[in-house]
């Protein structure tokens, strides 16, 4: 095809150039051109670019190639004496060369120009073909390493709040076996969603406020008088709009964790979710003293690390996360951007 093409721009004609090529004494020469510059062609690509070039011999490289392309033309050139006697004439007479060299002069003009324009056409196409190769593995290993990542730190979350929940449950058993049972009762119904109903990479938010009102119902049952907690929720929250899991659960578990202990005083947590055209804003704000003001707000343990980075992951670019370190409070407040849960998953919660 290139050098169909190469004939027809220079004969300016496309179908005459067919003629020349296969049904007269110039076809000999055509396919002259056509081995001796595939062999260049394959003998670059398949053999100097793997076994030098990569190896990073570059001054060997060029040699070898300047003396490919030069061997090349060089046999080329026979391909027009052949043509030129088939055609009942001489090379002088059928290509009007003149001179006492006409080898030379044949030579020196379309055989060499040719076969550098289809040595450097391959390569540039090869080269062009590995590149997007290269591109496709490296993004199928991002995105691969990505979901692993995302895995890691979800799971690793997972662990995390299981063992603060059985500690709880562990001291209401000492404490108060009635509420004990009732706590292990809002667990299982925490595990469950944890086991089952999370294992997308995005689950609807009601579930995930759902969610919310488990734990913090187990918390108020194993948390002392002093501490007061209020969640509301306002806006509408269709089923359709999803987020990632355990996003919210990481923030409002931090405020449970860091509250004030004070004796004799008020402590409190209030948690405050709206949603409008899409827009999440979480505010969550807490009592604290001074030494948990200074672990918080280094993002102590897991919990707040692990979010930051999945929301890295996960929503770039795409969120907003402030924290407000106060003298007796913590603040958080979180901005997102929700998206429309898959068609198949609608379908599942219609189901």
């Amino acid at each position: 095809m290139y050098n169909y093409i190469w004939w027809a721009i220079s004969l300016g004609e496309p179908l005459h150039a067919l003629h020349e090529m296969f049904l007269t004494a110039f076809s000999v020469k055509f396919f002259f051109y056509v081995f001796m510059e595939t062999g260049a062609v394959y003998f670059n690509l398949y053999f100097l670019i793997p076994r030098i070039l990569q190896k990073g011999r570059y001054t060997a490289y060029i040699s070898y190639l300047a003396l490919t392309i030069l061997i090349t033309a060089l046999l080329i050139v026979p391909g027009y004496y052949i043509s030129a006697f088939f055609y009942g004439g001489t090379v002088k007479s059928v290509y009007g060369v003149s001179g006492p060299y006409p080898y030379l002069q044949l030579f020196k003009e379309n055989p060499i120009q040719s076969t550098i324009a289809s040595t450097t056409l391959a390569m540039s196409i090869k080269l062009t073909k590995t590149w997007v190769q290269s591109q496709r593995r490296q993004q199928a290993l991002e995105k691969e390493k990505l979901e692993t990542e995302l895995k890691f730190l979800k799971y690793q979350f997972n662990p995390h709040f299981l063992f603060n929940s059985i500690n709880s449950i562990f001291f209401l058993i000492h404490k108060n076996p009635d509420m004990a049972s009732a706590s292990l009762a809002k667990f299982s119904e925490l595990l469950r969603h944890q086991l089952y109903e999370c294992n997308d990479q995005q689950i609807p938010l009601t579930k995930e406020i759902a969610y919310l009102e488990n734990f913090i119902e187990l918390e108020k049952l194993r948390q002392n008088p002093d501490l007061e907690v209020s969640f509301t929720t306002e806006g509408d929250y269709p089923d359709n709009l999803g987020i990632a899991p355990f996003i919210l659960m990481t923030f409002v578990e931090n405020a449970f964790k860091h509250v004030s202990k004070h004796k004799g005083k008020l402590n409190w947590i209030n948690i405050r979710i709206l949603i409008k055209d899409k827009q999440l804003d979480v505010n969550i704000s807490n009592s604290t003293t001074q030494d948990e003001r200074s672990e918080v707000v280094n993002y102590g343990g897991i919990g707040l690390k692990n979010v930051k980075r999945r929301l890295d992951l996960i929503y770039p670019e795409q969120y907003e996360l402030a924290i407000q370190n106060n003298t007796e409070s913590f603040l958080i407040n979180f901005l997102l951007k929700l998206s429309e849960l898959e068609v198949n998953h609608s379908m599942q919660l219609m189901a």
